[in-house]
């Protein structure tokens, strides 16, 4: 198998050649070279037509070997790019990274029509700029906003609202829902559907109808074989700007707040609130009807059973403040360092 550089023209969108000079006025540095740039690269891969970047100061190394045109770098590496290649720089490499890469790999646009295979009822509002792909549904009373492209065995179920610009991608199913502009759902994704009420009487479990909707912020992020479910009498709500990767299960009536993150394995049980620019890592659960407050940061498989004031760091399960869970495992370790005792060969046990 041989590698190539990023941007395989089979997958990816490419625009270009563009000047060093429009590449640094896009992230808001300062370079007037007009020598063109062709792609972007790796340091270790660029060749004269690229641009790289170093944010991770391991990788210093590599700097300087590089045969890249342009490399987007930090003020503390500006006079450490090799002749040969003009330095953009920025306090912010990684995010200069991200624009450019965007410049030269736009995700596409839309192919506006209707694919002769979807089934679209004739209730359903559709801007004519929209793409609807093969196999999809699009049910009564849904609108489609301009720009907006619908993966292939997508399902829109009905009444169903989806803002300009947003790319469904295969086999989503939404129903319930309000989603605004430029929204991102990832393949598999299941937004709206019922959340997990029940009543319990003598005679078992009855379940409660679910009464509220999904409703999903612009410019959020749904990953892959996600799950969202309506709330029940009132909205689920996923603010403007989240970020939630694959394979996370978010209850009804949570509201999580503008700019979060959210990450893989992630489970929140119903009616949680999360503040403003939350970040929970991989595998955490939190426990419903809690208040998350702004900024707080919950470390990967944490088990969250109360409560997290603004701002605070968390681990562990039940969860605690970070530095107190690391001062407790180390204190653990000492006492069972301490307990050892040699056996007869003079090893301990």
């Amino acid at each position: 198998m041989s590698f190539s550089k990023p941007g395989d023209e089979r997958f990816f969108c490419r625009t270009g050649p563009h000047a060093v000079r429009v590449l640094a006025a896009l992230v808001g540095a300062a370079a007037a070279d007009e020598r063109l740039i062709f792609g972007v690269a790796p340091l270790q891969s660029a060749g004269p037509e690229d641009v790289s970047f170093l944010d991770n100061r391991r990788y210093a190394a590599l700097l300087t070997a590089t045969k890249a045109g342009a490399v987007i770098v930090h003020p503390d590496f500006g006079d450490k790019v090799p002749a040969g290649a003009v330095a953009i720089v920025t306090p912010e490499p990684y995010v200069a990274w991200a624009k450019i890469s965007a410049l030269f790999h736009p995700f596409p646009e839309a192919k506006p029509g209707v694919h002769p295979s979807a089934i679209v009822d004739p209730a359903a509002e559709i801007d004519a700029s929209a793409e609807i792909g093969p196999g999809s549904f699009i049910g009564a009373g849904a609108s489609i906003a301009a720009g907006t492209i619908i993966g292939a065995l997508s399902v829109i179920q009905d009444g169903v609202v989806i803002g300009k610009n947003c790319r469904i991608h295969a086999r989503v199913t939404i129903s319930h829902a309000v989603v605004g502009d430029r929204v991102t759902i990832y393949p598999g994704a299941s937004i709206g559907q019922d959340g997990f009420g029940f009543a319990i009487g003598r005679a078992g479990f009855v379940p409660v109808r679910q009464l509220g909707r999904v409703l999903i912020g612009d410019g959020a992020e749904i990953g892959a074989n996600s799950c969202i479910d309506r709330g029940s009498a009132q909205d689920t709500v996923i603010g403007p700007g989240v970020h939630i990767d694959n394979l996370v299960q978010i209850a009804h009536n949570v509201n999580i707040g503008a700019n979060s993150v959210i990450v893989a394995q992630v489970g929140i049980s119903g009616s949680t609130s999360l503040g403003e620019g939350v970040q929970i890592a991989g595998q955490a659960g939190l426990i419903g009807h809690l208040t998350i407050g702004k900024g707080a940061k919950i470390a990967a498989q944490s088990g969250v059973m109360t409560d997290i004031p603004a701002g605070a760091e968390i681990m562990g399960s039940p969860s605690q403040p970070i530095k107190t869970y690391l001062r407790e495992v180390a204190t653990l370790r000492k006492l069972a360092s301490a307990g050892r005792k040699p056996n007869k060969t003079g090893a301990t046990e």
